[in-house]
């Protein structure tokens, strides 16, 4: 299992149309991959789960995969968060 801290910089942060995108991204991998924010932990290929977080850009979370490809996925993962244009 490997985690990183990542500073979301979507513009619309984590919600709506970029949840949607972002679980596809995250469903791309085996690995099971998980996101933490505050005190709250969500599977990333949850759409309830993930439509709870409403993570505004800016706002820094922490990212973990666990996984045969999970390398792959932490940094798939990261370049969404940090790039992504929706």
């Amino acid at each position: 299992m490997i985690s990183k801290d990542v500073k979301v910089e979507i513009k619309e942060g984590l919600n709506g149309g970029t949840v949607a995108l972002f679980i596809q991204e995250a469903s791309q991998f085996d690995s099971s991959i998980y996101l933490q924010y505050g005190n709250r932990k969500i599977n990333a290929k949850s759409i309830m789960g993930m439509m709870t977080l409403n993570v505004a850009q800016g706002e820094e979370i922490s990212v973990s995969a666990d996984g045969a490809d999970e390398t792959k996925a932490l940094s798939s993962i990261e370049k969404y968060l940090c790039c992504a244009q929706a």
